[in-house]
């Protein structure tokens, strides 16, 4: 049943007025998913859900709470708002918190040219199995893979409604497709695995099933015969497939949260240059067809692209309100939240900027060291930085890919890896992170 988010969030911020709320502010949120497994050729698993939930935020002076519910029924709304209000009155105060300022609000209320929805709506579980079952086929049609342990497709919708009480009201539309599949080469203790996948807000942009379980399998297969590599100082290069992990740690390092709570290596870096100086990091809420794209955040505000880091130089934090006001900055448009809690920093989609060699250009001038393609596990000590994470790829001698390895571990310190990054060009252009293979020289790798 679909219901009218916008009449269901005005009339649960008016029960919280009524219960005795400063302010409030509701995120509704209703949708559709429906997934398909196959195995050998047959429907293994189908799966479909619709759901509908709201969730509360009320404010009595600097103290607030957050409740939940599925309960579209005005008696519904009355008990959510009245247990908001009860519960924000025992909460300890935060002086940091509250709504936006009227003039701070977004005037963009909807999605309008992001292109996040897909008009062509919801495949036919027919067509979903299809695409599965094809993807299964390609896997298994390449010599050596013994299994595919999953091939799957899946599709899923959502409309999300945000109101305050300070007069702010948006809303907007996702969808997305994805297509994934696992293949499995050789057989028991030299059974090697890898994995392919696709994930798109249009189906018309999804790669063919047929590629993707022939590049599941063909991973697989260069998987087969992995040792531990030898143990010493090497370069590493880490593969775009897990290349965005490096700077999702410098992002959670420049986000205000860690910040004020003086749990970030970045702490007293700001206006430091932390990259290269050729490169910048930057965030574009605003990118269409982007799975991380929005016209404004969980707090009302207008989103906008922005530099996190120019010329290698970090230029600011990632904040909500409540961090902008703790750490005397302004407020970024990052602000996030769930239904049952209240808004904090997160980031939208990010870019890289790329280097000038393929990855190919880079393993041949690494020499001899590792190319990471998956990585297991991680000690990350976000105070000074330091890394150390399970690792597995391929050993390369003389610029060349000379065999699998696995059971090694890679360590440094991201403050000193960072700064030496090199990147190269192969980042996905559809992909919400858009980072590129990055080589880094000299890590500790532990193997045999």
């Amino acid at each position: 049943m679909s219901h009218s988010l916008p009449d269901l969030s005005r009339a649960l911020i008016e029960a919280a007025t009524r219960a005795g709320a400063d302010s409030a502010d509701v995120l509704a949120r209703q949708g559709t998913s429906v997934s398909i497994d196959v195995r050998c050729g047959t429907l293994e698993q189908a799966e479909r859900s619709e759901g509908f939930e709201i969730g509360l935020r009320v404010l009595i002076g600097k103290r607030q709470a957050c409740v939940s519910g599925s309960d579209a029924r005005g008696e519904g709304l009355a008990m959510m708002a009245e247990r908001a209000v009860a519960m924000a009155r025992e909460a300890p105060e935060d002086p940091w918190i509250g709504l936006a300022e009227p003039d701070q609000l977004s005037a963009r209320r909807d999605a309008e040219g992001l292109e996040m929805y897909d008009p062509a709506g919801e495949p036919s579980p027919e067509a979903m199995k299809e695409a599965a079952i094809r993807t299964e086929a390609a896997a298994l049609s390449q010599a050596g893979i013994s299994q595919v342990s999953t091939a799957s497709a899946a599709y899923g919708e959502s409309e999300v409604y945000l109101a305050a009480s300070n007069g702010f009201e948006g809303g907007y539309r996702r969808s997305s497709h994805s297509l994934a599949c696992v293949a499995i080469a050789g057989t028991g203790a030299a059974m090697e695995r890898d994995h392919d996948s696709d994930f798109r807000i249009f189906a018309s942009d999804m790669r063919s099933p047929e590629e993707i379980g022939e590049r599941a399998a063909l991973r697989a297969l260069e998987r087969q015969g992995a040792s531990a590599p030898k143990t010493g100082s090497y370069p590493v290069l880490f593969d775009e497939r897990i290349s965005g992990s490096l700077i999702g740690h410098l992002l959670s390092a420049a986000n205000g949260m860690a910040v004020a709570r003086g749990s970030s290596f970045l702490r007293n870096s700001l206006g430091q240059q932390v990259l290269p100086a050729h490169l910048n990091l930057t965030e574009d809420p605003l990118r269409p067809r982007a799975t991380s794209s929005r016209p404004f955040d969980a707090e009302g505000l207008a989103t906008a692209p922005r530099d996190i880091i120019r010329d290698g130089v970090l230029t600011g934090w990632t904040v909500d309100l409540a961090t902008a006001r703790k750490l005397g900055v302004d407020p970024t448009a990052n602000a996030a939240r769930g239904l049952t809690s209240p808004p904090s920093p997160s980031n939208w989609n990010i870019e890289l900027t790329p280097g000038t060699a393929t990855r190919d250009e880079l393993i041949a001038q690494m020499g001899t060291g590792l190319l990471v393609t998956s990585m297991i596990g991680s000690t990350i000590n976000p105070d000074t930085g330091d890394y150390s994470r399970g690792a597995s790829g391929f050993w390369i001698e003389n610029g060349q890919i000379a065999r699998a390895v696995n059971e090694c571990t890679i360590a440094g310190n991201l403050r000193d890896m960072l700064a030496r990054i090199l990147p190269a060009n192969d980042a996905r252009p559809w992909a919400s992170m858009r980072v590129p293979s990055l080589l880094v020289e000299g890590m500790t790798l532990a193997g045999s």
